[in-house]
């Protein structure tokens, strides 16, 4: 058993109510994250489309980007708010802000409005959804804790497959202003539900609202997660943003490339579940460390060399399947290594980190491509090898962690 001791009196639950906080938190994911995965149709919309004048591949990279850092930024505002106001409130300033992203998005006539409402204010809403809801499913068990996460995270797949899907139908069909309205009207009805279902156990487990501690940072365990972190992140939005725009560098069609995404999402949707399931029998370091390599491996030797919408769909399914292995186990693994107490404190400084990778990564990848002339295995080769270093962090900690509990 893996599990660090706690100083902890709480028992909690494992079930009943719990599980229907894991249900509206994997709602919320496919809410927020699911709806941002859909950008890849968008990004690969613009870029076909000269929809904003003046505008550069570099720049619509840069709105992809800019929707998960600015999450990730916002994150000890969220973390504040839940402390001061409670959970329910921080939901719900979400909600406001993600709805009227949409809708600001659906009369921008310039590059800049969209920078403002799809990236920026998009990311600000969907921060504190992410902040208010993601430490909830871990409170209500011990027994289940993985898959419980692996559920919740699960939504985010769920949701990028049909909003990838749905995205594409309703640009083609009622054009873009009209497919941001009614992502709008979605996004607020369901949000809003959920966050009306969710119920914390802050006070019960006596939780450290804390969202800096700094004397984190002198835990090398604690630095190695980081990197594993900003490796991952460099490697998966990457990922996550280019399979719908390099399905047409090789000849697909729109409605093919929107697909891949869709199957991407897809896989992402089935990986999570069992990823959190298994973590919590063979280790939650040495599912996270070896799906993280996986990821890096299929990219090298699959996405390399596909060339046809089959080997493509294959791929976007496998890769999908362990891509989003972060996100899945990011709660888990830091709770080990670092404890439960501390827990909300470690992933507030993890956030930040990761605002970095997370901003420039797409526009790295585009960059590369443009050196290339328009090829991708550059950015192939980026992404593949992000993964490993990521994966090769992971083990160093584990190994730094075993050797510490043998010196106890």
């Amino acid at each position: 058993n893996e599990a660090v001791p706690e100083k902890l009196k709480d028992v909690p639950p494992n079930g009943g109510y719990g599980w229907v906080c894991v249900a509206a938190c994997a709602t919320i994911n496919g809410h927020t994250w699911g709806l941002n995965s859909a950008y890849a149709v968008f990004l690969a919309y613009y870029l076909a489309n000269n929809v904003f004048p003046g505008a550069t591949p570099l720049h619509y990279a840069f709105i992809g980007g800019l929707s998960i850092s600015q999450a990730l930024i916002v994150s000890p505002l969220a973390t504040l708010t839940t402390r001061i106001f409670g959970t329910r409130t921080t939901l719900l300033i979400g909600v406001v802000l993600e709805t009227s992203s949409f809708i600001g998005a659906s009369f921008a006539t310039h590059i800049w409005h969209l920078f403002l409402s799809q990236g920026v204010c998009f990311g600000w809403g969907m921060g504190f959804l992410f902040v208010g809801s993601v430490g909830i499913a871990a409170q209500w068990f011990t027994t289940h804790r993985s898959l419980a996460n692996g559920i919740s995270a699960a939504g985010s797949g769920l949701g990028g497959l049909v909003y990838s899907l749905a995205a594409q139908a309703m640009i083609k069909n009622i054009g873009l202003p009209w497919a941001f309205r009614i992502l709008a009207i979605l996004a607020f009805v369901v949000n809003t539900s959920c966050a009306l279902l969710i119920k914390d156990r802050n006070q019960q487990i006596g939780s450290s609202q804390l969202s800096f501690d700094y004397r984190l940072f002198k835990r090398m365990e604690f630095l190695g997660l980081l990197v594993f972190g900003f490796l991952s992140m460099l490697g998966y939005v990457v990922l996550l943003f280019s399979l719908p725009n390099y399905a047409r560098t090789i000849g697909l069609t729109a409605q093919q490339g929107s697909t891949v995404g869709a199957i991407l999402n897809l896989g992402q949707a089935l990986g999570r579940p069992p990823i959190g399931y298994f973590s919590d029998n063979v280790g939650r370091l040495n599912m996270a460390s070896s799906m993280t390599f996986l990821v890096g491996l299929f990219c090298l030797v699959i996405w390399m060399f596909a060339n046809s919408f089959g080997v493509l769909v294959f791929f976007a399914l496998l890769s999908g399947s362990v891509a989003g292995t972060y996100w899945a186990t990011c709660a888990p693994v830091t709770t080990e290594v670092i404890g439960l107490v501390d827990l909300p404190s470690a992933l507030s400084i993890t956030w930040l980190v990761l605002v970095l990778p997370t901003t420039f990564s797409e526009a790295i990848g585009l960059e590369i491509v443009a050196l290339n002339g328009g090829s991708y295995t550059g950015a192939i080769l980026f992404t593949g090898f992000m993964y490993i270093g990521a994966a090769v962090f992971l083990w160093l900690v584990r190994a730094w962690k075993i050797g510490e509990l043998e010196e106890m």
